[in-house]
C-alpha cells in the first residue's frame, strides 16, 4: 500500500513538472525513468511526439560492462551513452525532465554524466 502511494506521489510530481517542461526539435526533453533494476533515458520532441535518442541499462553496449543495471555506475554509463548518441544526432542542448524523482543519487549521476560528455542544460 505504501509503495503504491509513493508511486502515485511521484506521478503527480511528474505531471506538475510536465506542465512547464516541453521539448522541441532543437532542444528536446531529456526524460529519465528509473526502476529498482534499471535506468532509462530518452530525448523526446514533444511537438512531434517522438523519441529522437534513447539509452538504457538494458542496451547491449551499456550492459556489457555493468554488474547491475540499478546502481550509480549504470546511471553514469547510460548518461554517457545518451549524450554521445545525442551529439551524433547533432543535439547539443536539452531540457532536463527528472520524472518526478528527487535530483539525487542515480538521477544526479546520469545528469552529470550527460553534462560531462557535452550536453547543455
Amino acid at each position: 500500500m505504501k509503495a503504491n502511494k509513493r508511486e502515485q506521489d511521484r506521478q503527480r510530481r511528474h505531471q506538475r513538472v510536465r506542465l512547464r517542461v516541453y521539448g522541441t526539435i532543437t532542444r528536446p526533453r531529456l526524460n529519465v525513468y528509473r526502476s529498482s533494476a534499471h535506468i532509462y533515458a530518452q530525448l523526446i520532441d514533444d511537438g512531434a511526439g517522438r523519441t529522437l535518442v534513447s539509452a538504457s541499462s538494458l542496451d547491449k553496449e551499456v550492459a556489457g560492462a555493468l554488474k547491475s543495471g540499478g546502481n550509480l555506475a549504470a546511471a553514469v554509463a547510460v548518461g554517457r551513452a545518451v549524450a554521445e548518441r545525442a551529439l551524433k544526432a547533432n543535439l547539443k542542448a536539452v531540457v532536463f525532465d527528472r520524472g518526478g524523482y528527487q535530483y539525487h543519487g542515480r538521477i544526479k549521476a546520469l545528469a552529470e554524466a550527460c553534462r560531462e560528455r557535452g550536453l547543455k542544460f
